[in-house]
C-alpha cells in the first residue's frame, strides 16, 4: 500500500517553509544594509516584516518578523534589543496585516491595491518606532530616546516605501500569487 500526501497536510508545511524563508529574510536584510546610529543602528529588515505580514498573514508573518529580527540583533551585537525587538517586529507585522485586511476590504479595486497597504504600512511602522521609542525610553531617558526616533522614523518610512514597491512589483505575477493563501484564508 502507498501512502497519499492530501493537500491539507502539505499546506501547514508550506507555511511552515515560508514563515522559516521570511524570518531568514528579516535576519538577512537587517544585516545587510547596516547604517550606524547614536542608539542602535539603520537596516532594510522591515521590508521583510511588512511583507512577512502581507504575505503570510498575521500568526506565521508575526513568528517569521520577530524571530528574524531578533536574531538579527543577537547576531549584530545588540542582544540587548532582542527581547524588544522580538515583540515590537512581530507586533509590526501583526498590525500590518490586520491594517492592511481592513483597508483591503473597503478598497476592493485591484488597481489601488497600493492603497491598503499603504495605510498598513504607515501604521505598523508608527507602531515601530513607538514601541523602539517607549523601551529606548526605559534604557536611556526621554532624551536619549529622542535621539533614535528620526532614524527610526526614516527607516519606518524607507523600508515601508520599499516593501509596496516589491509588492506591487511582484505581487501581481501569477505564479508568485498562487504561492500564498487568499485573504479570506488567513487566521
Amino acid at each position: 500500500m502507498y501512502n497519499t500526501v492530501s493537500l491539507r497536510s502539505i499546506f501547514p508545511a508550506k507555511r511552515l517553509a515560508f514563515t522559516a524563508l521570511f524570518a531568514a529574510l528579516c535576519l538577512a536584510a537587517t544585516m545587510l544594509v547596516v547604517v550606524p546610529l547614536p542608539n542602535g543602528y539603520f537596516n532594510t529588515g522591515d521590508v521583510f516584516v511588512l511583507l512577512a505580514g502581507w504575505c503570510l498573514g498575521p500568526l506565521y508573518g508575526s513568528i517569521a518578523a520577530a524571530v528574524g529580527s531578533a536574531l538579527a540583533d543577537i547576531c549584530s551585537g545588540f542582544a540587548l534589543y532582542a527581547p524588544a525587538t522580538f515583540f515590537i517586529k512581530g507586533l509590526t507585522a501583526l498590525l500590518c496585516y490586520y491594517i492592511w485586511a481592513l483597508v483591503k476590504k473597503c478598497i476592493k479595486k485591484e488597481a489601488l491595491d497600493f492603497l491598503p497597504r499603504l495605510f498598513s504600512a504607515v501604521f505598523a511602522e508608527s507602531a515601530m518606532v513607538l514601541g523602539y521609542f517607549l523601551f529606548e525610553c526605559i534604557l536611556y531617558g526621554v532624551g536619549g530616546a529622542a535621539v533614535a526616533l528620526l532614524g527610526n522614523a526614516l527607516q519606518g518610512a524607507c523600508c515601508g516605501a520599499l516593501a509596496i514597491a516589491v509588492c506591487a512589483a511582484v505581487y501581481p505575477l501569477k505564479g508568485v500569487r498562487k504561492l500564498f493563501p487568499k485573504l479570506s484564508d488567513h487566521k
